[in-house]
């Protein structure tokens, strides 16, 4: 499996694949924008400077867009809504699939920054 697929699927760090970013696993929890500092096997450091992850707001724009998309060509080819329907059901999702944009966003923001290292991955093991 890709290395950047890996950490953002399984919320782990983007560097040894091992330690968690945030603090809950599931991200429908109170507290689900809550992220550990450093990894806890590799000590890596989150967030690389006051603001980093204001970037993650350009990714979470395209997640966005992806969502909207998603449900036009859905709405284009199956469901035949009306305007207020279509609307509605992109608010509904983009309200409902809220937490896992941030989330993800946050986390394909840091795998830009941070590679995965191997190497990283067999001395954590040991």
């Amino acid at each position: 499996m890709n290395p950047i697929i890996f950490s953002v699927s399984k919320n782990k760090c983007p560097r040894c694949h091992q330690g968690d970013v945030f603090v809950h696993g599931h991200a429908f929890k109170k507290g689900f924008d809550k992220m550990h500092s450093h990894c806890s096997c590799c000590h890596l450091k989150y967030e690389k400077e006051p603001g980093f992850f204001y970037g993650a707001m350009y990714v979470s724009y395209a997640l966005t867009v992806a969502i909207f998309v998603t449900v036009w060509v859905l709405n284009l080819w199956f469901l035949n809504l009306s305007t207020t329907g279509f609307i509605t059901t992109v608010i509904l999702s983009i309200i409902g699939l809220m937490t896992i944009v941030y989330r993800t966003a946050r986390l394909v923001w840091l795998n830009f920054f941070v590679r995965y290292n191997k190497t990283m991955d067999v001395e954590v093991k040991s």
